[in-house]
């Protein structure tokens, strides 16, 4: 059972900072893997940050650096903390579920497209610009 709801989206100038939120209830939650992933306009759906069953933590190349991925056990929310935001950056963000007993670099490694549907959140909107 997974049920995944974001928030912390918003419009944002370059160099900005944003906080996402992600509350999530999940089945034998301290077991799974929780990432970020996002969609631009006209790409495809990419990881950008996990933190996984372990506690590791990794992030996309793109985004290492700036962002950072963390999560209050106590609560079951995951966040991402979003710094020195650029107009690339601008996308659909999703809190997804990406499997259990997966460390951060394995939930990474993941095709978007192989996790199930149910496991995504409805996303919440970034726009970085001037």
């Amino acid at each position: 059972q997974v049920q995944l709801s974001e928030s912390g989206g918003g419009s944002v100038q370059p160099g900005g900072s944003l906080r996402l939120s992600c509350a999530a209830s999940v089945s034998h939650y301290r077991y799974y893997c929780l990432g970020w992933f996002r969609q631009a306009p006209g790409k495809e759906r990419e990881g950008v940050a996990a933190i996984g069953s372990d506690g590791s933590t990794g992030y996309s190349d793109s985004v290492k650096g700036r962002f950072t991925i963390s999560q209050d056990n106590t609560k079951n929310v995951l966040y991402l903390q979003m710094n020195s935001l650029k107009p690339e950056d601008t996308a659909m963000y999703y809190c997804v579920a990406v499997g259990p007993r997966m460390t951060a670099i394995q939930a990474l490694s993941v095709m978007p497209t192989a996790i199930p549907i149910g496991n995504w959140g409805q996303g919440t909107r970034v726009t970085v610009s001037s």
